[in-house]
Parts: C-alpha cells; structure tokens; sequence
C-alpha cells in the first residue's frame, strides 16, 4: 500500500481523484473518522492491484457482470457503495479481482481454475503451469501459484482494464495514446482478439472511457466549459442549487451523482458556459 503526505491545499476528494480510488476508500484505511487532513499528515492510499475498472455496457447488469467476473452482487454493491442495482450506460465499476497477489505469488481461492487464473494475469494455461513446474490441472485452496507482472513496482505503474462484450482492443489503445501494438506488448497478447472477462492492463493515466455503442460526437467536438463549485462545509445541492439558480436535479445529472452527499473539497460541475 503506497502513501501520501498531506501538503497545504489537500483535501481528500483530490487525493482520491488523483489516486483513482474513492473518498471512503482512503477514510477506511486510514480509519478517519472526517474529512480533516492535516499539513503532513501521513496517508495510506489503497492500492489498486485488486481492483480493475469496468464500463458498463447496454444490457448489463450487476448479476451478468458478477457472473463475467468471478464475483458476486453484495461485493459489487459494496466496492461501488451502490444505493441500488441500477446501472448507466458508461457507468465506472471497479471490479474485486479475487485472490491474494503478492510479490509475484497468487493464492489459489475457491472456485478458481488454471484457466480462469490465466485469464486473469493474460497469459496461456500452458505458461502458468510451466512457471509452477505443475503437471496436472488440479489446485488446492491456499496454493501458491507464481504469476508474472505482479509485483508492487507493476502495481504503481499500471491500473487495472475489465475487458468487456463489446470492447475494442484498439478502440482503448486510442483513448490512452498508445497503437494497438504498444497496448498489445504491454499485455503479453499475441493477437488483438481479446476475451470479455479478461483483465488487461493500461498506463496510469486518467481519461474518460467511452463504450462501444454509446453517444459519439465525431471529429472537431469540443467538450464544453462549465461553472464549477468547490464544496465546503455546510454546503448541500439545494444551497449550491440556489446559489447559482439552477435545479438540484441538473446538478446531479450534470455531475453523474448517485445521491444527494456531497465532500468537502469535492468540484462540482453547475452548468455550462456558453461564449
């Protein structure tokens, strides 16, 4: 687990936003109680090695995706602090990527298979046997297994991809800046056609994936300006509503809410500039 000293100006919604992971995610390991920092105060950020990003895509839903993905409905929920089973098309999950990896060791759970193993670390049935010196395809729960790329310097470099139905092996290379090659090099594949279920990884760099299928804008669209507003203490969305004489609704819908709590520090998107 990596950390982050606390310099003047911090607050936790930026460190998360930075980090890629929520605001609950850092109080619950650090066992803060609120949204106080201190200057050099010492965080602890958790890591994202068992966690990978998925883009909901048009018929899922949380069992389906569950299902895909070696998990289950309660953990999704939890991982995502969901308040329902409903989903949006575009809508961020993080996925649990089941199983204990550590300096290059993975500890065999439930339900798993060599193959679904693999799948997971993008390599074939027949390298992660050769690496264990294994000669059947039995596990036992609580085997060690040694598995390639999982050390925590590969950890901090890259962040987790849940490759979806639908999903383009180059469509993603694009996003992030890189040809399908380069992202085909950095997962070990040896050809672009890739398995929904399959985790991929790509550089650690924030952008705004888009699925297959949903609204495109074509060449030359240019994402709009907006008002925005930092939350402070005693804010609420009828106050900033208010504030700027627009409705609690086109706040939530403009900032993709999924209820009514807001952060200290949290940036908030209010309406559109038009020049």
């Amino acid at each position: 687990m990596q950390t982050y000293v606390v310099s003047s100006g911090d607050t936790l919604y930026g460190i998360a936003s930075k980090y890629g992971v929520s605001v609950n995610d850092i109080k619950t390991a650090n066992n803060l109680k609120n949204n106080n920092l201190s200057i050099g105060q010492i965080l602890k950020i958790p890591t994202i090695e068992t966690v990978a990003l998925y883009i909901v895509k048009k018929g899922d839903s949380l069992y389906s995706i569950a299902k895909s993905y070696d998990t289950t409905v309660d953990e999704l929920i939890k991982l995502n602090n969901l308040k329902s089973n409903s989903l949006s098309v575009g809508q961020q999950l993080k996925l649990p990527i089941n199983g204990n990896v550590s300096d290059g060791e993975y500890v065999v759970v439930a339900g798993d298979s060599l193959y679904s193993i693999a799948k997971k670390f993008n390599i074939s049935v027949d390298e992660l046997k050769r690496l264990n010196n294994l000669i059947i395809n039995n596990l036992s729960v609580g085997q060690k297994l040694k598995v390639p790329n999982s050390s925590q310097e590969e950890v901090g470099e890259y962040q987790l991809y849940a490759f979806g139905t639908g999903d383009s092996l180059a469509a993603i290379a694009e996003v992030y800046g890189l040809t399908l090659e380069e992202l085909m090099k950095l997962n070990n594949l040896d050809s672009p056609n890739v398995e929904p279920g399959t985790i991929i990884r790509l550089p650690m760099i924030s952008v705004q994936l888009m699925p297959l299928g949903a609204e495109c804008f074509g060449e030359g669209y240019v994402e709009p300006s907006y008002i925005t507003h930092v939350v402070k203490r005693g804010d609420s969305l009828y106050v900033i509503a208010k504030q700027y004489g627009v409705s609690v609704d086109s706040i939530i819908k403009l900032n993709d809410l999924k209820s009514n709590n807001l952060s200290i520090g949290q940036i908030l998107k209010i309406k559109e500039v038009y020049e």
